[in-house]
């Protein structure tokens, strides 16, 4: 049996650690950071499951992966309607007819439809090449003057006619009173908290963890105690940069605990204005319908990613694209390292996309 290393104890990682384990291989499991779960790391604070990297609602409409994460965990039925901030007032989010409604007075989807339609016209026929133009050509520009500009150009840093039209493709748009944010079949909080899944992936006596241990640090080492690696950090850094910095939007979290029951009346408000320098807020125990006496806040405040901070976002325009090619044709060279999860295959995943990419690798790795 071969023995595995697994550099980062992230959902990628360990899905693999832990399938790997079962078919009999020994796997030894990095981590650089003091816990395992990576970014997906919960703690709890005054009886509330923190989210201690940003938001994590698992949401899905595969039935193999909700079986599969369903293993680790009790899910509660948490549904995800954020409400966002801007000049004030407070809109409805994802984009529906309860924001048109709050923004236009409209009340039918035809009325919707047609105030979209009579601001795409300054787009005039035009097929969208920045994320402005998308924007207005999906929902006008009232919407996005109200509540993408600022936001966007905030989390990204960049002007929004600088930015590629695919990033806003990920936010829902639909004609019917409807806040759930996602389109998804199967979705929830687990109540226990992300960090105890993990802990339970990792439970398997073929699996050793070493925190506080990383892997560039005494990389040589490794790779030769190691039959092959699965890596699921910056493949980039993997390779001192050879050919270059890949680009990256990193955030800082500030938790704060409040010694009131109920904030913001809602897991998650988004921040639109471009004064106030976070982008969101989220109050945790709105997760799980928290009845606790205290409340626990985290603000998000998105910067510039440079060497020293955590890496939360590619930023996947043309140029970084062909650089990453560059990392893909020497990582596909080498036979006894394979790159996975979001910095390894430098792409936006969501845990779904993440349990599946892992189990696709062990079906390719170990079948």
């Amino acid at each position: 049996m071969a023995h595995y290393l697994v550099v980062g104890s992230g959902l990628f990682g360990s899905v693999f650690a832990r399938e790997a384990a079962i078919k009999g291989h020994n796997v030894t499991v990095l981590e650089k950071r003091n816990h395992v779960a990576g970014n997906i790391y919960t703690k709890e604070i005054e009886g509330i499951q923190v989210h201690q990297y940003g938001a994590h609602i698992f949401h899905t409409s595969k039935e193999n992966i909700w079986t599969y994460i369903n293993q680790f965990a009790t899910f509660n039925h948490f549904i995800n309607a954020p409400i966002a901030s801007s000049r004030g007032k407070i809109y409805n989010l994802p984009f529906n007819m309860n924001t048109f409604s709050q923004i236009w007075g409209t009340t039918t989807p035809e009325e919707a439809q047609q105030k979209i339609r009579e601001q795409q016209q300054v787009l005039q026929g035009k097929k969208p090449s920045n994320l402005e133009e998308q924007a207005i050509s999906l929902v006008g520009r009232d919407v996005y003057l109200t509540l993408i500009k600022e936001y966007t150009e905030k989390q990204w840093g960049e002007s929004c006619t600088n930015l590629p039209p695919f990033i806003i493709n990920r936010l829902p748009v639909r004609f019917a009173y409807d806040n759930n944010y996602f389109n998804d079949k199967y979705q929830g909080i687990p109540k226990e908290g992300y960090t105890a899944i993990i802990e339970r992936m990792l439970d398997h006596p073929n699996i050793t963890v070493h925190l506080n241990e990383d892997f560039l640090v005494n990389k040589a080492k490794w790779k030769a105690d190691s039959d092959k690696i699965i890596y699921t950090g910056m493949i980039d850094e993997y390779y001192d940069y050879c050919f270059g910095n890949l680009d990256y939007r990193s955030l800082t979290f500030k938790h704060e605990v409040i010694d009131h029951e109920n904030v913001q009346g809602n897991a998650v408000v988004n921040y639109i204005d471009k004064e106030i320098p976070f982008t969101r807020v989220i109050e945790h125990k709105h997760f799980d319908f928290g009845k606790q006496k205290k409340t626990v806040i985290t603000k998000e405040y998105p910067i510039a990613f440079k060497k020293g901070l955590e890496p939360y976002y590619p930023v996947n325009n043309p140029s970084n694209s062909l650089l990453y090619k560059k990392y893909k044709n020497l990582a596909e060279a080498e036979p006894t390292i394979i790159f996975g999860g979001r910095l390894g295959m430098y792409r936006y995943l969501d845990m779904d996309d993440t349990i599946e990419q892992a189990l696709l690798l062990v079906k390719r790795e170990l079948s």
